[in-house]
């Protein structure tokens, strides 16, 4: 069974995402990566070194650049022709990939996968992470969109992957690039970072979030996040949401200050290594699943536990 595997990039590094997927990949079968973009060298080198890569198709061209979904796609539908399964990061990137892709080819995506038990098997989460569901597809061609944090990351080096120059196609003239607006910061990245500090909507205002949550993320080298009811009052921006409608994310260490634990953030951060928990209220949900709890208030514990570090 040959597998055909998205590379995310950001046009000079593979994100994490990636590597995860490639591991859900070789229980499949055969591993292929697909790079796309333009100018993109240097990435379709460093995705040939991933362990466990057999071979590398590179499609590079200007109308790529930014890798709209509607010039995507086609590309994968047409490889599918010589594989069996395509495989995505669950990402934003590969939820607006994948679903033109089943799409095309008449089939039934597979979401979110967090096992696979056979060639056709596969183990999703529904309702929020408190059920499993066990899903076989039927379909000749399968279409998949794999949890990052549910798998190992493939080893980054030790690979020889040939690599493969491909047809990358026309410019769709259904979308095109307008602009992006990213977020600056010496920070990590929410999804691949070791070490998370998230706030809920106990903080009152924008201000106290940041004047609070920053400097102890500063100290201890971390990103921050926040949940659903602090984004949706304004505290951080969108890209800050953990949870089942954010960010899926499974770091070393998951400190949770302010946030009661509805079920819907526990579904983006419960996989994650150790979880603490600050909150005045005892009762809170968030307490069942932490490994370390401090009931107090945030506004003096906060400030007194960044000057500690």
């Amino acid at each position: 069974m040959k597998t055909l595997v998205l590379v995310e990039h950001d046009g000079a590094a593979i994100k994490d995402a990636t590597l995860s997927t490639v591991t859900a990949a070789a229980k499949l079968g055969e591993v292929h990566l697909l790079v796309v973009g333009k100018d993109v060298g240097a990435v379709a080198e460093a995705a040939a070194k991933i362990a466990g890569v057999g071979k590398v198709h590179v499609a590079d061209a200007a109308h790529l650049e930014h890798q709209l979904a509607e010039d995507v796609a086609p590309i994968i539908v047409d490889q599918m022709g010589h594989h069996d399964a395509f495989l995505a990061p669950a990402t934003t990137t590969g939820k607006n990939v994948a679903p033109r892709v089943a799409a095309k080819l008449d089939v039934a995506q597979v979401s979110d996968i967090i096992a696979v038990d056979g060639a056709d098997t596969f183990k999703r989460p529904i309702y929020a992470g408190n059920a499993i569901a066990t899903v076989q597809s039927s379909d000749a061609k399968k279409v998949i969109t794999v949890r990052g944090t549910a798998f190992d990351k493939a080893a980054a080096e030790g690979g020889s992957a040939e690599i493969e120059a491909i047809d990358a196609g026309s410019a769709s003239a259904k979308s095109s690039f307008v602009s992006a607006e990213l977020s600056d910061g010496d920070r990590p990245e929410l999804t691949s970072a070791g070490v998370i500090v998230s706030g809920g909507r106990a903080f009152g205002s924008n201000e106290q979030f940041h004047a609070l949550l920053d400097p102890l993320a500063d100290k201890l080298g971390a990103a921050v996040g926040a949940s659903r009811a602090a984004v949706d009052a304004g505290y951080a921006p969108n890209d800050y949401q953990v949870g089942q409608t954010g960010k899926i994310v499974a770091p070393e260490v998951y400190i949770a200050i302010g946030i009661s634990g509805a079920i819907q953030h526990l579904a983006g951060m419960k996989d994650s290594k150790v979880i603490v928990a600050i909150n005045k209220d005892e009762e809170a949900p968030i307490f069942q699943v932490a490994d370390h709890g401090l009931v107090g208030d945030l506004f003096q514990i906060v400030p007194e536990l960044t000057e500690k570090l």
